[in-house]
């Protein structure tokens, strides 16, 4: 039997490669016999590069020294796929974590745009895949677009500071010095619906997680619309608002695409391929809710599997939804029921998982 393992991370405890792997093990120690698969996904945020890192053969690790999102270097990865597919995490370069304490109206983008030089000058790379998950900044993406050439002037003609708070004096913008995307284009990789501006944008929805009080997001909101007046593009696209509106400045400047970063892992890792021909695909999270069937890493494997004729079970920290007729998994697992507390599971997931994986694979060996 070939059985396909394909989670998410279990966010706060455990990643995805782990989490297949645990699952894996579980499953060979009751039917060693059997082909198993591990094939960790992500939604294109955070771990999506060590989802891609463990899916695809021969992927290339690189890295470069940048600014952090607090001017203080950091050293950021990125991966090279053999296609010549560049995959870059933004939080790599300008991530929440990186900042000792949250800048809402300074922290820049400005490392993404100096990893993405180095990323484009690289032989051999063709096309940028650029994650947006778990951004300290709302700049608008103006910072990473200044490494990369671009200049965000003042009424005097000087360029401005770092950080979202400064585009309340921008000006005027000068894309002359722009270095060109690569040839085969750049894809932002968005989970987020939000526009660039109102209470639903970048500022607005996402400013508060990043340490901006109330005056200081009205005042992001009204910066990143004068950018708007500058630049021009879709302000109201959905997902424009991603990363502090990066998605949207990378957009206007960079002619990059909103998709979906879920169906983008899995394209990339190959899924559909690995669907082809397997008994059961078994995927997981932290959570499994009403939310996971939207668009999320669990509800796009779903479809995918739908459509090749593969159930699926999923193994979750928690499980928040009925078992019934209507599911459209052939189980699901809670590690919390398994383990008899939340506590218990949380401390120790991968043997809660490796006991999931055991149960999953008896419950098969019944049913062959």
């Amino acid at each position: 039997m070939r059985v396909v393992v394909a989670p998410d991370s279990f966010k706060g405890t455990l990643g995805a490669a782990a989490a297949a792997e645990a699952l894996a093990a579980g499953w060979r120690a009751e039917r060693p016999d059997d082909e198993v698969l591990t094939l960790p996904l992500a939604d294109g945020g955070e771990g999506t590069l060590e989802a891609l890192g463990h899916d695809v053969d021969d992927s290339c690790w690189r890295s470069a020294a940048v600014s952090g999102p607090d001017g203080r270097p950091v050293r950021a990865a990125w991966l090279l796929l053999p296609d010549g597919t560049a995959v870059v995490e933004m939080a790599r370069a300008a991530g929440l974590p990186l900042l000792e304490r949250p800048d809402p109206l300074g922290a820049t983008t400005r490392g993404l745009g100096e990893l993405l030089a180095a990323v484009v000058a690289a032989p051999g790379v063709h096309r940028v895949l650029l994650t947006l998950g778990g951004s300290a900044t709302t700049d608008g993406g103006t910072g990473a677009l200044s490494a990369l050439g671009a200049r965000f002037l003042d009424v005097d003609g000087a360029e401005l500071p770092p950080g979202g708070g400064a585009l309340a004096r921008l000006d005027r913008v000068d894309l002359s010095g722009l270095t060109p995307p690569p040839a085969g284009g750049v894809q932002c990789l968005v989970d987020v619906t939000a526009p660039l501006l109102g209470p639903l944008g970048a500022a607005g929805q996402f400013g508060p997680q990043k340490g901006a009080a109330p005056d200081q997001v009205a005042a992001l909101d009204a910066a990143l619309a004068r950018l708007a007046d500058r630049l021009g593009g879709e302000r109201d696209a959905p997902g424009a608002g991603a990363a502090g509106g990066t998605a949207y400045g990378f957009a206007a400047c960079w002619e990059a695409q909103f998709v979906s970063g879920a169906q983008a892992v899995a394209a990339a890792a190959g899924l559909d391929e690995a669907l082809a021909g397997a008994a059961l695909v078994v995927t997981g999270e932290g959570q499994f809710d009403a939310q996971s069937l939207r668009g999320k890493v669990v509800g796009d494997l779903v479809d995918r599997a739908g459509r090749a004729g593969v159930p699926v079970a999923v193994v979750a920290g928690r499980v928040a939804i009925e078992e019934d007729g209507s599911l459209p998994v052939q189980q699901a697992l809670s590690l919390t029921e398994l383990a008899g507390s939340v506590d218990g599971a949380m401390t120790d997931p991968v043997r809660w998982l490796s006991v999931a994986g055991s149960r999953l694979a008896r419950e098969q060996s019944v049913t062959v």
